[in-house]
């Protein structure tokens, strides 16, 4: 078994990887400040930004929920990695070959299992799409013209990706075989099975999509069936949950959709692969599809970053479309409960016959489709006409009736100042008086979910979500460290800028200066402790700034290393200098004088408790008492001098 990673070479990747491009394939970034970018976090859910990356540092930091670190804990992170796999990913990604020191080998999947997962289903997927163009195999010729009655031809086939699985018991596992994968690695990918016989292949006679990851790997397929004699009764197959596969983490049509939606700011799910086919193919780029699951939170959370759904932007927009029948209506329903996630407005778009946006571009063109998508109905008001169907408009207990459905509706708005808005809306759709409609919501705002007691300020109707919304997380996950800051304390902030500059722009202070400073001189124990650690190191201006970071980290407690992210990358409350990046000189010695100032007056303090003590007790040697005397005076006149020098400034 191979060994531990040259730490040589972990240093290599660290300084090679760009921590911009590798949090750009997860994150939507903008530009905060010098030499900062900003962007909605990966790691929990919120409104506003608070993730902050440097690039020249190769740090990043979130500021709503404490996670922290360099390239390799973000992948880490990210995609749930060991760090073994975190580096060998990055230096795939890199083309760089990993030496490994001699020693024991390690339980977890190494590259020889994640990486080698990922190759095996890219050589899967050229091996079904070969398949597909085989035009002397007479079941690939059912494939085709099921693609075909779709008005999908061979480049929109090539274009997605799409194949044909075999009809044979074990074709494609033979294949993986012969192109050196072990039957671990095969079954390990979720492309076949173990059984009596050996290993069989998953999906066997169908049609398949492949589903890729954010870096536009493929990691799993869809497979749809195709032939009555498919012993495997069920439409679609989707490949099981695997080391590389979270149905609730991936979208199709995600890696072909994520610079669109980006770029639009616009976000449309489809309830299909062909539907994602016939969106693309119309013109409509940014659509995409959940995998064998429904639509959840870990999905609102992936779009939401990349379209920048944000409280005090222009809102994005978030389209849904549904079959019209009764699944779809009860689809759109679920989705109604989530919505509260979005910052922006979600719409939902059912053509008036029913149709999806597959049978729809085959029946009316690609244009039906970008007009279906951009005449979308709000949620909210869908929600509700929906539910008002169900009842009787046309006597007083059928509006009773459905105003009594609707009010926990309107009760669930989480923004309070929409919700007399669309409380005088749905009165109108009832047509009955708008007081008569606030009374209800007022009632439903009142009444607790059944089996749960409520909560202050927050709504209480039964369409409110299981748990709460993208605010309920604001406050949560400070650096866990005893004695957290105090940053109302001016000098506590002093202390605190004055790391940032150590840790950010260690080319802008002296050694001496620095060496000057005990460790007392600092209030908060958490900036105590690190620069306790930074105190005794050396930077070296010819290594990278993370090499710096990366120095310090290895010297400070693992309890203050996300503290530590944070500092590397917080902005400081100056502007800083336009050709150099930096803070200005006059900020710097400022930060230092106060310091300075703060340690000068601490031990003045400490020597006249002294002298008091040798004066009350009338005990102290003479030459004792003049040195306390001397050492005084000459820390008064330090102390002044610098005053001075900082006031001329």
């Amino acid at each position: 078994m191979a060994g531990l990673i040259h730490p040589e070479d972990i240093a290599a990747v660290k300084e090679r990887a760009s921590i911009e491009d590798v949090v750009r394939e997860h994150v939507t970034l903008r530009p905060a400040g010098v030499g900062s970018l900003k962007g909605l976090c990966p790691f929990h859910d919120e409104k506003t930004p608070s993730f902050t990356i440097r690039p020249s540092h190769g740090t990043y930091h979130c500021f709503g929920c404490g996670e922290g670190g360099d390239v390799i804990s973000f992948v880490q992170k990210v995609e749930h990695l060991t760090f073994a796999d975190a580096v060998e990913r990055l230096a795939s990604g890199l083309g760089m070959e990993l030496r490994r020191t001699e020693g024991s080998g390690r339980g977890e999947m190494s590259l020889s299992g994640r990486s080698r997962l990922i190759e095996a289903h890219r050589v899967a997927q050229e091996f079904y799409e070969e398949l597909l163009r085989d035009t002397g195999n007479r079941r690939a010729r059912t494939a085709r013209d099921f693609l075909r009655a779709r008005d999908f031809d061979g480049a929109a086939a090539a274009r997605f990706g799409v194949g044909f699985a075999p009809m044979e018991f074990d074709e494609l596992s033979r294949h993986l075989t012969a192109r050196g994968f072990s039957a671990d690695e095969i079954v390990t990918s979720g492309l076949a099975g173990r059984g009596q016989r050996g290993l069989y292949d998953r999906f066997r006679g169908r049609l398949v999509w492949p589903i890729r990851n954010a870096a536009g790997d493929t990691v799993g397929f869809g497979a749809r069936r195709l032939f009555d004699d498919d012993r495997i009764e069920a439409k679609y197959l989707n490949t099981a949950e695997t080391p590389i596969y979270k149905k609730s983490q991936v979208l199709y049509g995600l890696d072909l959709a994520r610079k669109a939606m980006a770029r639009e700011r616009v976000a449309v799910v489809v309830e299909g692969y062909t539907d994602v086919m016939a969106a693309h193919l119309s013109g409509v780029e940014t659509a995409v599809a959940t995998c064998g699951t429904a639509f959840g939170v870990d999905h609102i959370k992936i779009l939401r970053r990349i379209i920048r759904d944000e409280e005090g932007t222009s809102p994005a927009r978030v389209v849904f479309t549904f079959d019209g029948d009764a699944a779809g209506q009860k689809a759109a329903m679920k989705a109604f409960v989530e919505d509260q996630r979005w910052a922006s407005q979600s719409y939902v778009a059912v053509a008036p016959d029913g149709m999806d946006p597959c049978d729809l571009r085959r029946a009316k063109g690609p244009a039906a489709v970008v007009a279906l998508i951009e005449d979308a109905t709000p949620m909210f008001e869908f929600a509700v006409r929906t539910t008002l169907a169900r009842f009787d408009l046309g006597s007083p207990e059928g509006r009773v009736a459905a105003s009594r459905a609707v009010a926990p509706m309107v009760a669930s708005v989480r923004d309070p100042g929409l919700r007399p808005e669309y409380t005088r809306e749905v009165a109108g759709w009832l047509g009955i008086g708008v007081e008569q409609m606030q009374a209800e919501v007022s009632r439903a705002n009142r009444a607790p979910r059944h089996g749960q007691a409520s909560r202050p300020g927050s709504p209480t109707g039964a369409y409110r979500p299981d748990d709460a919304g993208p605010s309920s997380e604001a406050g949560q996950g400070q650096p866990h460290l005893v004695g957290l800051p105090d940053l109302r304390d001016p000098l506590v902030q002093a202390e605190r800028q004055l790391l940032q500059v150590v840790l950010q722009f260690p080319e802008t202070l002296d050694a001496s200066a620095i060496a000057d400073i005990p460790p007392e001189a600092f209030m908060a124990p958490a900036h105590r402790a690190v620069f306790e650690s930074v105190r005794g190191l050396v930077y070296d201006p010819a290594r990278p700034l993370s090499a710096w970071l990366d120095l310090i980290r290895a010297h400070t407690p693992l309890a203050l290393h996300d503290y530590l992210a944070e500092l590397a990358v917080a902005d400081l409350p100056t502007a800083l200098d336009d050709n150099t990046g930096a803070p200005p000189r006059r900020y710097v010695e400022a930060l230092l004088s106060r310091l300075h100032e703060v340690a000068l007056t601490r031990s003045i303090s400490d020597l006249m408790v002294q002298v008091r003590q040798l004066d009350t007790g009338g005990q102290g040697e003479p030459a004792a008492t003049r040195a306390l005397y001397q050492q005084l005076q000459e820390l008064q006149r330090r102390l002044a001098n610098l005053r001075e020098t900082t006031a001329g400034r």
